[in-house]
């Protein structure tokens, strides 16, 4: 395994930059910054290369060690842009690195995870993740016959990753039956991400269903989605200071948001900086401000509409059928 990540030159910047607090990601211990980087955006066609390796540069730099990134993000572009930016002047050393695989198969998965590593010009990431678990169906694939958690098991073991984890943003209860079906594995995720949002706590709250049950295993939580990619914004309830500090507010390790422009990164690292616990009170308001608007998810699109379902337009990427289903399966 190369530098990767390393806890005592982490510290070191974090403690010459100090614009970032830091804190612990669940049972595995490491420091994380509370603001990531969110890797979508910085592949994104109005974003130059030049651009997106200023910017993760700059977010290190002042403190920023999370790097969120995805296989399927700009059809590669994503990973490609971080891997040039993490491969300069010993960047990768200060990065808490993650990406998630679509994968459901092992065959799938574990091709997958050879492409990010080859984009993201590294011989392991720090954190691996099952990308969009959205269907209640995606646990049982994982998990089955010849299912993609072996690609991941084989992966750890290999030092391609050093942590195990899965995402979704559809529906709190899959999220819940994901972590039942790991645990009748005897499997135990060490993060686990999902929308924390000033919306997500009046309509399917991953907040109220997944927090406490991570919260008692002691998983690393991952927030995203502060502002529902800017439509949370667009209800013209709360401001987007009001979506940053909610989100800090609640138990994440880690709040992952889109950057794509200097001031945007601005605005996060302001956020971390200004964040003091809020008071009851000040949750009370900002909830009140929203709970109308909330109340039908319309502004949290990711849970109401397939606009953000990347893989459910992409199916292919999932890889075919488990030999069981193969097997049993009627014809046609």
């Amino acid at each position: 395994m190369g530098a990767g990540f390393i806890s005592n030159k982490l510290a070191s910047r974090k403690d010459a930059q100090s614009e970032i607090p830091y804190r612990t990601l669940g049972h595995t211990g490491e420091k994380v910054s509370c603001i990531g980087m969110g890797g979508f955006h910085l592949g994104k066609p109005h974003l130059s290369e030049s651009d997106a390796i200023k910017l993760i540069h700059s977010g290190i730099d002042r403190g920023i060690n999370f790097m969120d990134n995805s296989w399927d993000y700009n059809e590669g572009e994503s990973e490609r842009r971080m891997g040039k930016a993490l491969k300069q002047d010993g960047y990768r050393n200060h990065a808490f690195l993650m990406t998630k695989i679509d994968g459901r198969t092992k065959d799938s998965a574990a091709k997958q995870i050879d492409e990010s590593l080859s984009r993201l010009q590294t011989d392991h990431v720090d954190l691996l993740q099952f990308h969009e678990i959205i269907r209640f169906d995606d646990p049982d694939r994982i998990f089955g016959d010849n299912g993609a958690i072996e690609a991941f098991l084989d992966a750890k073991k290999a030092g391609k990753t050093r942590y195990i984890g899965f995402t979704g943003h559809k529906d709190p209860h899959i999220h819940v039956y994901m972590l039942e079906v790991a645990g009748k594995h005897g499997f135990q995720f060490d993060t686990v991400q999902f929308p924390i949002n000033v919306m997500d706590a009046h309509f399917r709250s991953f907040r109220q269903l997944v927090v406490p049950e991570l919260q008692k295993q002691n998983v690393g939580i991952l927030g995203m989605k502060c502002f529902g990619d800017s439509v949370i914004l667009k209800s013209n309830t709360v401001s987007a200071m009001d979506c940053l500090h909610y989100s800090l507010n609640q138990p994440v390790s880690v709040q992952i948001t889109g950057i794509d422009k200097p001031e945007i990164l601005d605005q996060a690292i302001e956020a971390a900086k200004t964040y003091n616990q809020l008071s009851n009170e000040q949750l009370d308001a900002i909830l009140a401000k929203t709970a109308k608007a909330a109340s039908m998810g319309q502004w949290e699109l990711f849970k109401t509409s397939g606009h953000f379902d990347s893989t459910a337009k992409n199916i292919d990427w999932l890889g075919g059928e488990n030999p069981h289903v193969k097997a049993v399966a009627p014809p046609g």
